[in-house]
C-alpha cells in the first residue's frame, strides 16, 4: 500500500469514525426501539403511580404521608435493581394550612371557593371581616393607592395569560397589597379552566412588608366580585384561615443508580419532585413524572443495558413551598460537578409527550435533535431551547446542562394544585408515551462519545 493509499484510508477511517460518533439517529435506533416497545407495554410504572397516589397520596413538606412516601420511594429503587439507594437527608419547611373559609358577607351572602396560599399567615382568632377592593393587575392597584387600600382586602382579578405571565400575582400579590395597608389578599386561581375549583400554591412575602392572610378563590367567584365592584356595590368578606407555620422538619432526597460501565464518576441525572400539595393527589404534580423517571431507568436495567456512565433518578423534595431539595442535592455533589454530564427534570404533567426543552449549545442541539429523530414515532421528538426547572435550577447554574422534558400541557394547569389532581387525570398510554421519551433520551447522553455543553437560555416549569 502506497503513502498515498495509507493516508486516504487513514482519513476515510477517521470520517467513518466521526460520523459514526456523530450519527446518534442510526446508532442507537436499534436500541431506542427496544426501549419504547418494552415501555409502550410496561404496566409496572402505572401501578406504582397508582400505589403512591391512592396509598400515600398527597405530600406536602413536613407531613408524614411524604415522609412514608420518601421512604417506600426508596424501597422502589431498590426493588428495581438499581444500586446506591440513598436518601440525602435536608431540612424542610413545614406549613400546616388548619381549616379555613370565606364568605361574602355583601351585596349577598354566600360561601366563597377558596384554598389558603401556600406558606401564607393565618388570621387572627375569629378571622378578618373588610370591605373588598377588586384590581386587575398591580398598576391598577397603585393607582387605588393607599387611601382606598388601607384596611381592605384586596382581589386580583387578574385573567389567565399562560402560568409565567400570571402567577406573579399569586406570588407576590399579598406583599404588594400589604405595602398599601391591606389586611388580607384574594387572588384569581393561575387556571384558564372556571369550574369553580380553587387553585393553591406558594406565595413569597417581602420582608420590608407586613405579612397579610392570603388565599385563592375560583375564577367563576373572581369575576362575580369584579363585576360587583365595577358596579360601584360594596363588598363585604370574612376570611377565617388557621394557617401557621411548624418548625423545619427532617426529609430528604431519595437517589437511586445503574453505575456507568466506563465512566462511573460522570452522572446523568433525571428525575422529578416527590412532594405536592396537600390537595389532591399530587398525580400529574408530580407523582407522574417521577415514576416515569424511575420506571424508564428500571426499563434500562431490565432490558440488560448499562451506559458508560452512571445513571441517577432522583426524587428531589420540598420544590412546592421552598426548593431545599434542588440546593440540598447541589450541595452533595460538591465539588465533583465538573462530572454531571446533564440533568434531565419532568414537572409538567404527563400528558402526552412533545419532547425536551434544553440549555446547551448549538453543537450540543443538534445531538439532540439527533436523539429526538428517535422519539419521532411517539410524538416526542421536539428539541428546543430553555431547558431547566426548579430542581435541577442549582446544578444548571453551575454549569450542567439541564434538559426539560416536555408534554402537551393541554389539561395541566386546569387541575394544577387542586383537589382534582388525581390518578384518573393520567392516561396510561400518555404515560407509557413519557416513560419511553426518558428511557431512549436518558440513556443515550449517558451512553453516547460526546458530552453536551451548556449554552443558550433557561427557563423551567
Amino acid at each position: 500500500m502506497t503513502r498515498c493509499t495509507l493516508g486516504l484510508a487513514a482519513f476515510a477511517l477517521a470520517a467513518s469514525q466521526l460520523s459514526f460518533g456523530q450519527d446518534l439517529t442510526e446508532q442507537y435506533r436499534h436500541t431506542a426501539d427496544k426501549l419504547i416497545d418494552a415501555a409502550l407495554a410496561d404496566s409496572e410504572g402505572y401501578n406504582r403511580l397508582a400505589f403512591l397516589c391512592y396509598r400515600i397520596g398527597n405530600r406536602l413538606s413536613g407531613s408524614a404521608s411524604l415522609d412514608r412516601a420518601i421512604h417506600w420511594g426508596a424501597d422502589e429503587m431498590k426493588a428495581a435493581g438499581l444500586s446506591n439507594v440513598r436518601i440525602i437527608p435536608t431540612k424542610v419547611p413545614y406549613w400546616v394550612r388548619g381549616a379555613e373559609s370565606a364568605k361574602l358577607l355583601a351585596p349577598i351572602d354566600r360561601p366563597l371557593h377558596m384554598l389558603g396560599l401556600g406558606m401564607s399567615v393565618g388570621t387572627p382568632a375569629g378571622g378578618i371581616t373588610a370591605d373588598v377592593v377588586v384590581a386587575d393587575d398591580f398598576a391598577q392597584l397603585e393607582k387605588l393607592g393607599r387611601q382606598k387600600v388601607q384596611g381592605k382586602i384586596v382581589l386580583y382579578n387578574e385573567v389567565y395569560r399562560g402560568y409565567g405571565p400570571t402567577v406573579m400575582y399569586r406570588r407576590s400579590g399579598p406583599s404588594r397589597a400589604a405595602a398599601l395597608g391591606a389586611v388580607a389578599m384574594l387572588v384569581r386561581s393561575v387556571t384558564p379552566l372556571a369550574m369553580q375549583i380553587p387553585h393553591t400554591g406558594t406565595l413569597e412575602y417581602d420582608p420590608a412588608q407586613p405579612k397579610i392572610p392570603a388565599a385563592a378563590v375560583s375564577p367563576e367567584d373572581a369575576i362575580m366580585m369584579a363585576r360587583f365592584y365595577g358596579d360601584g356595590t360594596p363588598m363585604k368578606v370574612h376570611l377565617e384561615m388557621g394557617a401557621h407555620q411548624e418548625p423545619d422538619a427532617d426529609s430528604g432526597d431519595v437517589v437511586g443508580e445503574i453505575p456507568g460501565s466506563e465512566h462511573p464518576e460522570q452522572v446523568v441525572v433525571i428525575g422529578g419532585h416527590i412532594d405536592s400539595w396537600d390537595v389532591g393527589q399530587g398525580a400529574q404534580d408530580d407523582g407522574a413524572s417521577i415514576m416515569a423517571c424511575l420506571q424508564a431507568v428500571a426499563l434500562i436495567k431490565k432490558t440488560g443495558l448499562q451506559p458508560k456512565r452512571t445513571l441517577r433518578v432522583a426524587f428531589w423534595v420540598n420544590e412546592e413551598n421552598g426548593g431545599r431539595g434542588g440546593e440540598s442535592y447541589r450541595e452533595w455533589i460538591g465539588n465533583k460537578i465538573k462530572d454531571q454530564v446533564a440533568a434531565i427534570e419532568m414537572d409538567g404533567g404527563a400528558e402526552a409527550p412533545r419532547g425536551y426543552g434544553a440549555s446547551v449549545d448549538e453543537a450540543s442541539m443538534g445531538l439532540l435533535r439527533q436523539i429526538g429523530k428517535l422519539l419521532d414515532g411517539i410524538g416526542a421528538g421536539e428539541v428546543t431551547g430553555g431547558g431547566g426547572g426548579e430542581d435541577i435550577g442549582p446544578v444548571v447554574r453551575d454549569g450542567v446542562p439541564g434538559l426539560a422534558e416536555r408534554t402537551t400541557g393541554t389539561h395541566y394547569f386546569d387541575w394544577h394544585h387542586t383537589v382534582t389532581d388525581t390518578l384518573d387525570k393520567v392516561d396510561l398510554n400518555d404515560f407509557r408515551k413519557n416513560m419511553a421519551s426518558l428511557a431512549v433520551m436518558s440513556y443515550i447522553l449517558a451512553d453516547m462519545p460526546d458530552r453536551l455543553a451548556q449554552g443558550g437560555p433557561r427557563r423551567g416549569y
